[in-house]
């Protein structure tokens, strides 16, 4: 296992990335949700780690890669992967992006197809800017002396009651995760999710793709999931039973999924 290392995109901007697992795998790309680092993958590692060569990054704005002011967009999220893939010398991935990292999914899936071998697409949606107040929410995170209520606004789009009901190490680990995001990050990735609208653009992909729901996610909902898979051709679906943070609130399930689906693979 190794620790953080960076690189610097085609902008100037650094981005963190790490890796596990052997060489001599094929390689998973993580991507994370908004508002959380590449620690939210912590514990998909060690079963993940055991069939694929797992590559982990921060997305622009989060965790230890740098927030550039101003607003981002799903093409400069989706580039900064393509560059990762480059300074790796790795020609192509499978990738796995959950709720942001999903809408990064599906950017690479239409535009950068050559790169990518099997897609999942966890908790996700194809366009959310006419259901989420996207403006309201960058006003209010620039304007926030701090992240703690927007850190407990996360917890309850992101977890189940009973996860929030008693003192929790997961729920704990991802309120730290949201409070050290650095707002302008934050408001970035905001933007890039409020100026994008993939919804018909998906029927393009052409990579075996599977989309996995959280039959209570109340943010990307099951309906999102059911609506991706079915406008890319021969897209498997999973709902599980869960909210939006499925690969701990259902990890085995989760694990399973993802490597019996990647482990199908040529």
């Amino acid at each position: 296992m190794s620790g953080d290392r960076h690189f610097t995109t085609g902008d100037g901007c650094r981005i963190a990335y790490r890796i596990d697992g052997p060489d001599n795998r094929p390689v998973l790309a993580l991507s994370n949700s908004i508002a959380t680092n590449l620690h939210m993958w912590d514990r998909s590692v060690p079963a993940l780690s055991r069939f694929f060569r797992l590559l982990r990054y921060d997305t622009r704005g989060h965790g230890g890669s740098d927030a550039p002011a101003g607003a981002y967009s799903m093409d400069r999220l989706g580039r900064d992967v393509v560059e990762l893939l480059d300074a790796l010398g790795i020609d192509r991935a499978h990738f796995l992006g959950l709720s942001l990292g999903g809408f990064i999914g599906q950017w690479l899936g239409i535009f950068a197809p050559e790169r990518i071998y099997r897609l999942i697409l966890s908790n996700t949606a194809s366009y959310l800017a006419s259901e989420l107040p996207f403006d309201d929410q960058i006003r209010a995170v620039l304007a926030a002396s701090n992240m703690d209520g927007i850190a407990e606004g996360f917890m309850r789009n992101w977890f189940p009651a009973t996860m929030l009901a008693a003192p929790n190490a997961i729920v704990d680990e991802f309120r730290n995760m949201v409070r050290t995001t650095p707002p302008r990050g934050l408001a970035g990735c905001y933007a890039a999710l409020r100026d994008v609208d993939l919804r018909r653009v998906i029927s393009l992909i052409a990579a075996p793709t599977l989309v996995i729901g959280g039959e209570s996610d109340t943010v990307t909902r099951a309906s999102h999931s059911k609506e991706i898979a079915a406008t890319i051709t021969n897209a498997k679906l999973v709902l599980l039973p869960g909210v939006h943070i499925l690969n701990v609130e259902q990890a085995d399930r989760f694990n399973d999924e993802v490597a019996s689906f990647l482990r199908g693979a040529p």
